[in-house]
């Protein structure tokens, strides 16, 4: 292996090989891969039999790069061990940060879906859909609060700060230069966090299930990027994986797999599909605030320009779910949507 990163992190993934019992670490081809939007970084280790494994290696000097590191890796075991479909953790390093975990390929649900027809897809994410209401109801069994490295639950001041707020600052403030606010907006995001805080929160929430953290290996769905799990309500994964700027589901399939989803679910604890789905118009609110922040801070202020071409399907999305009746209810952020559009298409 190539000094592709610090001499201590190498030594650590050549000690985590031969824990493994894999020969030593210089005699393994590698291959440095870029995550999307993490500072954590990917290394795939080829041993000459064509087998291999992958290496996530956190920050250097980053406190929260470890603690997420230290998450990562409790909760990949617990989800692992409940039959949660995500890659085996093999070994972690307390020092480093580093896991060494299983190799499921570079096939990305996102990557394939332009392949396939309407009915393709729509087997695929039954699919997923499996798999998520699996991860949220046994993988919630044991999971515990203080494996969490960034909060234990999906609560009211996150909604508003890091989702309603990270929208207001991250996309209109300084994506596109709005800076004067209808005196209403706070209290509609006030409202919005009641709203979608009023859902049972005791599930496991993932809270980043879309296309892109999910892969295709060996003919199965497998879940990846899980190390921001904790508890929370069910429709906020529901609403990320369905909304999902990535992928662009048509809004017939949404409701299908929306509907199918009730029924797997269902399936495992006793359900009102009304009390579900009046929740979940306030869940996809707030995932939908969410990806427009993230997407225009990762956008302009960490130069991922990858980002840059979902802004658009992101504000329509939102723009189409809030054109209702119910929508009606928060004035003051349709009007800012209204104002955004525009100032967006001069800034793409």
């Amino acid at each position: 292996m190539e000094s592709s990163c610090p001499h201590d992190q190498l030594e650590a993934i050549k000690s985590l090989l031969h824990l493994h019992g894999w020969p030593d670490g210089s005699e393994l081809s590698r291959q440095w891969l870029v995550g999307d939007g993490s500072d954590r970084r990917f290394c795939r280790l080829h041993r000459n039999d064509g087998v291999t494994l992958l290496a996530v290696v956190p920050p250097v000097d980053n406190p929260a790069g470890m603690k997420e590191a230290w998450a990562g890796y409790q909760i990949g075991q617990h989800l692992y061990q409940a039959g949660v479909a995500v890659p085996r953790c093999y070994g972690y390093d307390e020092k480093s940060g580093i896991i060494l975990c299983e190799d499921l390929g570079d096939r990305l649900l996102h990557g394939v879906l332009a392949d396939l027809n309407q009915q393709e897809k729509k087997h695929l994410y039954e699919e997923v859909i499996r798999e998520l209401v699996r991860l949220q109801v046994k993988g919630r069994e044991g999971f515990k609060a203080e494996w969490c490295w960034d909060t234990a639950h999906y609560h009211r001041q996150l909604m508003v700060q890091r989702e309603s707020e990270y929208f207001r600052d991250a996309f209109c403030r300084n994506l596109l230069g709005i800076n004067n606010f209808a005196p209403g907006l706070g209290a509609e995001f006030a409202k919005l966090a009641d709203l979608a805080g009023a859902q049972p929160a005791d599930y496991l929430l993932h809270r980043d299930f879309q296309s892109r953290n999910l892969m295709l290996s060996d003919g199965r769905v497998r879940i990846i990027d899980f190390q921001g799990a904790r508890f929370g309500p069910l429709g906020y994964d529901l609403a990320s994986l369905l909304l999902d700027p990535y992928a662009a589901l048509d809004v017939g399939l949404r409701e299908q797999l929306q509907t199918y989803y009730l029924t797997i679910l269902s399936g495992y604890i006793p359900l009102d599909p009304h009390t579900f789905n009046e929740g979940y118009y306030y869940l996809f609110m707030q995932r939908n605030l969410q990806i427009l922040g993230a997407f225009a801070f990762l956008s302009q202020q960490k130069g991922k320009v990858f980002f840059k071409a979902f802004l658009q399907p992101a504000l329509l999305s939102l723009q189409e779910h809030l054109a209702g009746a119910t929508g009606a209810s928060f004035p003051c952020l349709r009007a800012l949507l209204d104002e955004s559009y525009p100032l967006l298409e001069q800034y793409l």
